[in-house]
């Protein structure tokens, strides 16, 4: 059995009876380790007996507690037995009360306690330096009676006597004068002991149930559960059948009169027995000795009826003490004879092998080696026997060092406790000096005369007065606060909803203005067919409308989403038509956008700044999908835009920089046309507008780094566009470029921006057989005055849409378009023609179609509704389908190409025939007129 701190905790009974069983003896004698075990047993079985008698004896604290313990990770509850050992001021917890080794133990000198209403009923803490354990008691009575309980037990330990040895010092065991006893402080009455859940009487219940058998069981203490287990089951065996054992009990079957009293005994002697574990380190023999002494003692057929009813304590414990000790020679005498018989037979069987071995050997050489196998037995015995020798000596030794250790210890106790006592009495001077200096105060305030207690008097009594008017006061601004934040809120609830209004009544005004332009507009159209005094109102009229400032608010009120000049990309809001048709069309255009942006303000654009203002880390989803599509607020479009970009882009590291160096030793054969395109970018965003402007630089350095980032293309017109867009978003030059490249050779098909474009015309076509298939009616429409539709959409598609979309929508394209690549382009090209469809239908002229087909897309302010028609009334709109038509178109238009190529080389071929003679017979038309 292992012995350790933990199995020496139990508390035992009268340990002055107890007989320790000496370390030296058990390698050299063990018949007197034995007696010495019984007589430690006897001695246990005395005081057992004695215990419950005594009239001072005190409670012994323990009971079946739930302590919070983790399985994995989960918290449970678990039922334990909780004992207090008085000696160390451990409480001890054991799986059930029958236990014999402890799961744990809790130091109760160093801890602290505490119990929380939040926690429940009953549940209460035990914080030490190196844990806090976590208990329930069955009631809230039972948790104070337990606090209470160990807060006296502490204060006991940490200042009575059991904290020394026994004999230590007389100074020690002497009550010191500043001493006080913890009882006389009143703080909380004492709890009432509850009988049924605490003591000795709470050992014979049965334990608490838990929901699984598993669950009671400590995983972290398995040696000690199994040990528990065993030593359970024997114990049974022993007790309920033993007709084999020498000492036998069988013939004591009576029960004892007082249950109570043998349930007391059971709990105690299992503790004295547990502590008989660490004495000589045999459990099992120690209590089942102080079990069958306690039946024995219950019913015993000598003991005279009359003893039960004795009156007399006194005598019955004599009769008791007598019983006990002739019991204990009778043992004594059986164990004895058991030794004795034990030895004998081991002896006998010994000396039977070795003679059969000798007998049944056929040849003296085997009978030779059998006598030298026992010299070498002998010889190693001899060995042994020295070597225990040696230890015992060595032994000895650190005992007298030990010793002498401990000597030396307890004169430094005896030196500190003299010390203390020297501080006792220090502290008792200045306790006394201190209450004199506290009776000469009270002398001197009791000399107060009676005229300055009456101005005190009169004091308190102002500021008593001072103190209801300040409730008063106090009652009165917390009504008025009140009041004020209902008031209030009210005004605040009215401001809203008269902003509201005014957004509306601001709205619908913006409409009937640009209703109004376009009025003014139709009958500028018309003005040839007027009469003079006509046209020349509709000129005036024209002339005041041009020459009202739209950007600016009204001069009566305000104005509550004014129209800036430039947007938050510096993209013109109102653009600077040169031809005087325009200017009219530019001034309806702003009006429209004010219109939609009050009118979408709260119902659109504040719930969708919110749902993305909620949106974290960015992964693909079918919700991100419809974030995107509904389009990018400024606050979120340059994070969305690089992280879309690093998903498909792995960015090099230093690539950009070595490139710009690259562009700056060689110039790169496409240097010439940038340098042409640069002015001719973004005219009307600020940023550009100008030579001087902060990006044209930046917009240089990125195109010269793509086309030495990808010579087969090099640079296309449209890119400079492109990557003018990606500067304004994403603000640093190197993102653009990743952009750019991120839009040519991913988003994009190959060869789109190549010399011959031919992917680009693919596209035209498939943009046809979409719209014959969406449109149908506009597409009979366009066939009906042979309008040529590729001549408007072949732009939109190089430049993905910019100079044809306003800002505001070109960036919701884009932002689209980043995540889903080119099929956004035919979704919106299709809507725009859809949004416009039944104006076009109404054109019946091809000049006036083409006309109107150059300024339309810019006519287009409500985004929302061409949003909705892209992806939601040009469904389904496959992928799959997109890429077959692509690849059907363009085996026709490489067929078309290889024929125009043979047709150029027949005809470069005819005139090379012909001969250089055919050129004097040509004559120029002007030749011929002379």
């Amino acid at each position: 059995m292992k012995k350790g701190p933990e199995s020496r905790a139990c508390p035992r009974v009268a340990p002055d009876n107890l007989v320790e069983s000496n370390p030296d003896n058990n390698s050299s004698n063990g018949a007197s380790v034995k007696e010495t075990d019984m007589l430690s047993s006897s001695g246990e079985l005395e005081n057992i007996q004695l215990k419950p008698v005594k009239e001072t004896s005190r409670k012994r604290l323990c009971g079946y507690l739930n302590k919070l313990g983790i399985k994995g990770p989960i918290k449970t509850w678990k039922s334990r037995w909780f004992f207090y050992d008085e000696n160390k001021c451990h409480l001890l917890y054991y799986r059930t009360a029958q236990d014999i080794n402890p799961l744990g133990s809790i130091d109760i000198a160093s801890a602290s306690f505490d119990c929380k209403v939040e926690n429940g009923e009953g549940v209460f803490e035990i914080r030490t330096p190196s844990r806090a354990f976590t208990l329930k008691a069955i009631s809230k009575q039972a948790m104070m009676y337990w606090l209470q309980q160990l807060q006296m037990r502490r204060w006991e330990f940490c200042n009575g006597q059991s904290r020394f040895p026994v004999g230590s010092s007389q100074l020690v065991n002497e009550p010191l004068p500043g001493r006080t006893n913890v009882d006389n402080e009143d703080f909380l009455p004492p709890v009432k002991t509850p009988t049924e859940a605490v003591g000795l009487k709470a050992a014979s219940l049965p334990a608490p149930q838990t929901l699984t058998a598993l669950q009671n069981i400590s995983l972290k203490h398995p040696w000690t559960e199994i040990q528990n287990t065993v030593f359970n089951i024997c114990g049974s065996k022993q007790l309920s059948g033993n007709s084999g054992n020498v000492f036998s009990f069988s013939e004591f079957q009576e029960h004892p009169e007082n249950p109570d009293e043998e349930q007391e005994a059971e709990v105690e002697a299992g503790c004295a027995a547990k502590e008989g574990i660490v004495e000589d380190g045999r459990m099992e023999p120690r209590l089942n000795w102080v079990r069958k002494a306690r039946w024995m003692n219950s019913g015993f057929p000598g003991l005279p009826e009359e003893l039960s009813r004795e009156r007399n304590p006194m005598d019955k414990v004599s009769v008791l003490q007598q019983q006990i000790l002739t019991l204990t020679e009778e043992v004594k005498s059986q164990k004895e004879l058991v030794k004795l018989l034990h030895k004998a037979l081991e002896a006998a069987q010994q000396e039977k092998r070795v003679s059969s071995m000798y007998i049944t050997a056929a040849e003296d050489k085997d009978r030779l080696e059998l006598v030298r196998h026992k010299v070498r037995q002998i010889a190693d015995l001899t060995s042994r026997l020295e070597a225990l020798e040696q230890e015992k000596k060595e032994l000895e030794q650190m005992l007298t060092l030990r010793d002498s250790h401990i000597q030396e210890l307890k004169e430094h106790v005896q030196l500190l406790m003299e010390k203390n006592h020297d501080k006792q009495k220090v502290i008792m001077t200045l306790t006394e000096q201190m209450a004199r200096e506290l009776s000469d105060r009270l002398q001197e305030a009791n000399t107060i005369t009676a005229e300055t207690l009456y101005k005190q008097q009169e004091e308190i009594q102002h500021l008593k007065d001072d103190i209801d008017a300040y409730k008063t006061q106090n009652q009165f601004l917390n009504s008025e606060i009140h009041q004020v934040t209902r008031l209030w809120t009210s005004v605040a609830e009215n401001e809203k909803a008269l902003l509201m209004k005014c957004a509306c009544l601001q709205a619908r005004n913006c409409q009937m203005e640009s209703k109004y332009l376009m009025v003014l507009r139709k009958l500028q159209e018309a003005l040839p067919g007027l009469p003079s005094s006509h046209a020349e109102l509709v000129r005036n009229l024209i002339q005041e409308a041009l020459q009202w400032d739209v950007k600016e608010g009204a001069e009566e009120g305000f104005n509550l989403n004014p129209v800036s000049e430039y947007d938050e990309y510096g993209f013109m809001t109102v653009p600077d038509y040169e031809v005087e048709d325009w200017k009219l069309l530019a001034k309806i255009q702003a009006l429209e956008i004010k219109s939609n942006n009050l009118r979408s303000q709260e119902v659109v654009e504040k719930p969708l700044r919110d749902r993305w203002n909620s949106v974290g880390e960015l992964t693909p989803s079918a919700e991100l999908k419809s974030l995107i599509r509904s389009g990018i607020p400024v606050d979120h479009r340059q994070r969305v835009w690089r992280w879309i970009v690093s998903r498909h882009c792995s960015h090099l590291p230093g690539h950009y920089q070595q490139l710009l160096r690259q562009s700056k030793s060689t110039e790169p054969p496409a240097c010439r046309q940038i340098e042409l395109d640069l002015p001719r970018t973004l005219t009307n965003n600020k940023h550009f507008s100008s030579p001087t402007s902060q990006l044209i630089p930046k917009l240089r350095r990125v195109l010269l780094a793509f086309s030495w980032h990808n010579p087969a293309i090099g640079y296309c017109q449209g890119l400079n566009r492109l990557a003018a867009v990606a500067l304004l978003v994403l603000e640093d030059e190197e993102s653009a470029f990743w952009c750019l490249v991120h839009i040519v050779e991913n988003l994009m098909p190959a060869d789109y921006y190549s010399d011959t474009l031919i992917t680009s015309q693919v596209d035209q076509r498939v943009f046809k057989d979409f719209l014959s298939e969406k449109l149908p009616r506009l597409m009979a429409h366009f066939e009906q005055y042979r309008i040529d539709v590729s001549l408007i959409t072949f732009n939109w598609f190089l430049v993905v849409f910019v100079d044809s979309l306003v800002s505001d929508i070109l960036l919701r394209v884009w932002d689209a378009f980043l995540y889903e690549g080119t099929k956004v382009i035919f979704r919106y090209a299709l809507a725009i023609f859809k949004y416009n469809e039944e104006e076009i239908l109404r054109i019946h002229d091809s000049v006036e179609i083409y006309q109107y087909l150059r300024f339309f897309t810019r006519m287009i302010m409500d985004g929302r509704k061409l949003m909705n028609i892209a992806f939601n009334d040009l469904n389904p709109f496959p992928m799959k389908l997109l890429r077959n038509r692509r690849s059907m178109h363009r085996e026709e238009l490489e067929a078309e190409l290889c024929e125009l190529e043979q047709i150029k080389a027949a005809y470069v071929k005819e005139r090379a025939e012909q001969g250089p003679q055919d050129l004097k017979e040509v004559v120029s038309e002007e030749e011929e007129e002379i």
